[in-house]
């Protein structure tokens, strides 16, 4: 039994059954296999987005088909297939915001399979990770909208998926809605974000 991330190899590639093995404080992800470490703690103005955000859509969710949750939340993506046993996955991420339209892919431990939309807060020493790794990794899976939230620069950049690619749609700043592609008739304002 792993009780300590210290007790990982690095250099090694893990599945999710070996994820679910793991008894430590620390938070990871697996990213195609390999351990990404979690940043510390966000930022005060980390929390006060992600917070603004999550209640924009929990409120709008309120008695429809679909679940918003914040992280901590595992996603296990499976390459657009339902039905994977735990030491096929490879990739378990922590997206801050996820909503989920296919209730069929909740179970106890969280979501199997993508996301409709996934939303990331930047944070000092993830940038890298979210703007290259996981966008290809949400691409691929297919997330139907992706949205990467620049807490410094108080900017969104939003991201549609036409043809199995994330499409560029706009970056958008403080004063602006956003639309929501995956909802029509629903906006974020952004004005609550960066308050």
């Amino acid at each position: 039994m792993i009780t300590s991330i210290d007790q990982l190899d690095f250099t090694k590639q893990y599945t999710y059954a070996d994820y679910l093995t793991w008894k430590f404080d620390e938070r990871v992800e697996l990213i195609r296999g390999w351990i990404s470490r979690m940043s510390p703690a966000p930022l005060v103005i980390h929390q006060r987005i992600l917070m603004s955000l999550s209640n924009q859509v929990y409120s709008y969710l309120k008695g429809k088909s679909c679940e918003v949750f914040v992280a901590p939340f595992d996603v296990r993506l499976t390459n657009k297939r339902k039905s994977v046993p735990n030491k096929s996955i490879t990739s378990v991420v922590q997206p801050d915001i996820s909503v989920i339209c296919d209730l069929e892919k909740l179970d106890k431990r969280g979501c199997v399979g993508a996301p409709d939309w996934v939303i990331e807060i930047l944070s000092p020493g993830n940038t890298k990770m979210e703007m290259k790794e996981k966008f290809s990794l949400y691409e691929e899976n297919g997330v139907r909208e992706y949205w990467i939230v620049d807490p410094v620069h108080l900017m969104i950049q939003v991201f549609d998926l036409l043809n199995d690619k994330f499409a560029w749609r706009s970056n958008y700043v403080k004063e602006d809605l956003i639309p929501v592609g995956i909802f029509e008739g629903f906006s974020i304002d952004t004005d609550a974000l960066f308050a």
